[in-house]
């Protein structure tokens, strides 16, 4: 780093993104994106006339594709914002809502940005450990008079609380706001968006990168109450007007006429999962019981680090971390099942070779 740098930057650690290698064609199941590429009408909108509309800027308001996600989930335009990736909108969360009164917390394994954002805008945090079968302990959020940001499901673990058990966190902090982010919620875990017309500090968190198939457009929005929302769009409009560039909000606005292709896809990935943990079993592996589009898995007789190794080799990329307690786990995202067979394949040699 340089001699200019601030020096409250001198102990942040920066998030950290998966793997994206380009010296050899790898099967991609590191990074949590989908298989499968949006639908025919997502692709067609982006036509020539709307690319030569680039040399203007876009709606920053987002009001047309704002409208169409209210719809989609029976909401008010007032209750939605949308932003450059989810990422975005967590920041603008933190901006608004987290101070040296408000500070903020989360459990200790969860999505890495968490305590990023915490230590670059400089906000008192604390972690708060899941339990030993990766489980969250509600009972650590019940009162806990600060600031909640919860994954449901979780990453890495793919392990998703239930409405009743986000709403005693809720009921129990009526002065904090709960912050629940929701990427992988599409997977088989019930979303918490209509309690968001029931309780006044909720904000619920979506992205298109993971069951939109959009990881690349950068798309994601939050709802929550009209008041909240108004917070969230004075830190956007204070910090990046136009956020959501002209070609995304044309693509996710039409990727909401097409929900049935989503779910069908949904629904294909979540038998791809169970049959992947099927399989994975029967050699030996065990794992969370994920409801998000990843397997997060162990094999007793391999550590984590030397199958991340083995697979790489192999022309296999899935995602592993040094860390305390997940250090043999696998996160493993869930691709086609020709991919998964692959995988299977590859795993199946490595232990065969313990």
């Amino acid at each position: 780093m340089s001699r200019f740098l601030s020096k409250r930057h001198d102990s942040l650690d920066a998030y950290v993104p998966g793997e994206q290698p380009s010296d050899m064609q790898y099967i991609k199941l590191n990074t949590n994106e989908s298989p499968y590429p949006p639908p025919k009408n997502v692709i067609d909108v982006v036509t020539g006339e709307e690319i030569r509309k680039l040399r203007l800027y876009p709606n920053p308001d987002g009001t047309a594709l704002i409208k169409k996600i209210a719809l989609t989930y029976t909401v008010d335009a007032e209750n939605v914002i949308i932003g450059n990736g989810s990422d975005e909108l967590l920041a603008f969360a933190y901006l608004a809502f987290c101070d040296n009164e408000h500070g903020v917390v989360f459990p200790d394994i969860t999505y890495g940005f968490y305590p990023v954002y915490a230590k670059l805008f400089d906000i008192p945090f604390e972690q708060f450990p899941l339990k030993e079968d990766f489980r969250i302990d509600i009972a650590d959020y019940l009162n806990v008079g600060k600031n909640i940001i919860i994954a449901n499901p979780n990453a890495p673990t793919g392990i998703a609380l239930t409405l009743p058990e986000i709403e005693k966190i809720l009921q129990s902090n009526t002065n904090n706001i709960v912050l629940v982010d929701e990427a992988y919620v599409d997977f088989g875990a019930d979303s918490a968006i209509p309690l968001t017309q029931k309780y006044e500090n909720l904000l619920v968190v979506h992205t298109y990168s993971k069951s939109r198939s959009m990881a690349g457009a950068r798309m994601a929005f939050a709802i929550g109450p009209a008041p909240l929302i108004e917070d969230m769009n004075k830190m956007k409009y204070s910090f990046n007007p136009y956020n959501v560039n002209r070609l995304t909000q044309i693509m996710a606005e039409a990727a909401l006429n097409d929900e049935a292709y989503y779910k069908e896809k949904h629904r294909e990935i979540i038998a791809i999962r169970e049959y992947t943990e099927t399989r994975l079993r029967k050699l030996g592996f065990d794992m969370t019981n994920s409801k998000a589009n990843f397997i997060f898995a162990k094999h007793p007789n391999i550590s984590g680090f030397g199958l991340y190794t083995a697979l790489k080799e192999k022309g296999i990329l899935v995602r592993q971390w040094n860390k305390p307690r997940i250090s043999d786990y696998l996160r493993i995202t869930v691709g086609t099942k020709e991919q998964m067979d692959a995988l299977i394949d590859a795993i199946g040699e490595t232990v065969s070779r313990q």
